[in-house]
């Protein structure tokens, strides 16, 4: 089947549709919803058997959806309508809430009904961005499929909203929710502030004042400590502590008007002179555990993007690590996200940007070289989140790599940077040469099953958290079996005796090239940064994503690297 999707961004939860439908061996092509003219022109030189959206903010013009079969993916159940979806169920404490596929009509979410799927929401408040790619992702991937399966059925017909029936009760339209809706007071209940800014995060974040100064506030955790409401009470690894009277609220980033979202502290530099550092932040940014012969080094560094500091934080986790005497060590991420790489908006924020992308850099590949050197303790690099770029770099150097279902990797590098992280010669080490160029050109994303049918990754574990972080102990017990642990440290000895080159000569290869990038801007870094920081919408969809519009149209059946 030829399905276009019809998508405002190239998001998570596009990519997992796009790999998934590529490997069912359909026809899938990438249309951005740039304007209106833009859709049209892009359906007209498709001329799919389904356009599908599954993330869409624009409203699909009424010349696409009466000629061509047009099904949205919408973050809410049946009945759910409006723009504001997840963060209405956030705010509202929903126990249950659902995803649904619908067929596009001239009122928008009022279409007949194709799928639909429901979960339980989490008993705590969750970030709005942690939701849509955990629970949500995974509804909509199953409508997503359903869909597909449906569209293949001539005799199909969906279901009239005003029919079908309602899983969640109570659903219905929606306003769009503005700041002023979602404005609290430091002296309200950390709770509730907790949870106005979690139904926020990732976009728009809640606007208030911290320390005197108006921001827009995300990344909220409930504090330990009680304070005057709205004073600075600590701060710790870039967060800030904030008093609500009868306790307190961690915030860890803010964002200026029109600036770029940072670490709180690095917004609020200058304004926290006498503010105390915390012992303890709101969670463990990098932390180490023991079970027996297994050491398990966890980061969590907010969307992946990983500074300078941060960098050497979990650098110097790594050295804490194998410093023990485990046979085996597990270096894994939390949940949502495993690495994206450096941290675009803090060098974008810098005084000097090359400067800081320099740093930035040379800070991850200290902790890339850490990875691969590893010679008393066979190493394990976990995916339990996305990775992309230097992030999906960073764990290949391990000596065994997994991932978690469902999860979805971009193994190259974009914004006009060659790439370090020592990919030239971890890359090529696992999936040869030709793939390794092939995946650094196409520059096209990669699921879990795929990256396992490359060599990507060497196992694949269960989607649910709980049920892989069982999986990865048991990965990780076998391989610390006597026999088998003293096999894969003479392996790793001999292979590091009979190198050819020595690792420097593959970083220093790699920083030759970034210092034409980061400071000469040759590939046009700086333009590229600042376009992704400030989220500035594209002019087309890119070449690689549009096979319609291309001679070839669609090109091979996918599924083939």
């Amino acid at each position: 089947m030829k399905i276009l999707l019809l998508v405002s961004s190239f998001n998570g939860l596009t990519q997992r549709a796009w790999c998934a439908l590529r490997e069912a061996g359909h026809q899938v092509s990438v249309e951005l919803a740039i304007d209106e003219a833009t859709i049209v022109s892009g359906v007209e030189a498709a001329k799919p058997d389904l356009v599908l959206c599954p993330f869409l903010k624009e409203r699909v013009p009424a010349r696409v959806w009466r000629t061509w079969r047009t099904v949205i993916i919408h973050p809410g159940p049946v009945g759910d309508r409006g723009p504001s979806s997840l963060d209405h169920a956030i705010m509202n404490r929903a126990p249950v809430w659902g995803v649904t596929a619908l067929q596009a009509v001239e009122e928008m979410d009022a279409g007949p009904i194709w799928a639909t799927r429901t979960f339980r929401m989490p008993d705590d408040a969750p970030r709005k961005s942690v939701l849509y790619n955990a629970q949500v992702a995974d509804a909509a991937l199953e409508c997503v499929r359903e869909t597909v399966e449906k569209a293949a059925d001539p005799t199909f017909v969906p279901t009239p909203l005003e029919r079908a029936r309602r899983p969640v009760p109570g659903t219905a339209e929606q306003p769009l929710l503005r700041q002023k809706d979602r404005t609290f007071a430091w002296a309200d209940d950390p709770e509730a502030i907790v949870r106005r800014i979690r139904a926020a995060d990732g976009f728009p974040g809640v606007r208030t004042e911290v320390a005197g100064v108006q921001v827009n506030a995300f990344d909220a955790y409930p504090g330990h400590l009680a304070g005057p409401p709205g004073e600075v009470l600590a701060h710790r690894d870039g967060s800030v502590l904030v008093g609500t009277g009868r306790g307190s609220v961690w915030l860890g980033h803010l964002k200026l008007p029109g600036g770029v979202k940072l670490p709180a502290t690095a917004v609020l530099r200058g304004r926290l002179r006498g503010v105390p550092q915390a012992e303890v932040g709101p969670y463990r940014q990098v932390e180490y555990t023991r079970r027996g012969e297994i050491g398990v080094l966890t980061f969590r560094f907010y969307n992946g993007a990983m500074s300078t500091r941060q960098c050497r934080r979990l650098g110097a986790g790594l050295r804490h690590a194998l410093r023990q005497d485990t046979r085996v060590l597990v270096l894994r991420s939390g949940e949502c996200v495993f690495s994206n790489g450096i941290h675009l908006g803090t060098i974008e924020a810098a005084a000097d940007p090359a400067a800081e992308a320099w740093a930035n850099i040379r800070a991850i590949n200290a902790v890339c070289r850490r990875i691969i050197t590893a010679s008393g303790q066979l190493v394990i690099s976990a995916y339990a989140g996305n990775a992309g770029a230097g992030g999906v770099m960073l764990g290949l150097g391990a000596d065994l790599v997994v991932a978690r279902a469902g999860i979805v990797l971009n193994p190259h590098y974009e914004m006009g940077l060659y790439g370090s992280e020592l990919h030239t010669y971890t890359l090529p080490r696992r999936v040869g040469a030709a793939t390794a160029t092939r995946l650094t050109t196409e520059r096209l994303p990669v699921d879990a099953a795929g990256a396992r049918s490359i060599g990507l990754v060497d196992e694949v574990g269960p989607r649910e958290p709980e049920e892989f972080t069982a999986w990865l102990y048991e990965v990780a017990a076998a391989q610390s079996g006597t026999s088998r642990w003293r096999a894969a440290l003479t392996a790793k000895a001999e292979q590091a005796r009979t190198a050819t080159r020595p690792l420097s000569y593959y970083e220093t290869r790699e920083l030759a090239e970034m210092a034409g990038d980061m400071f000469d801007d040759r590939n046009g870094f700086a333009a590229a940064r600042r376009a992704f920081v400030y989220k500035e919408k594209p002019a087309r969809t890119p070449a690689k994503l549009a096979s319609h519009r291309q001679p070839d149209a669609y090109g091979q059946p996918a599924g083939v690297w």
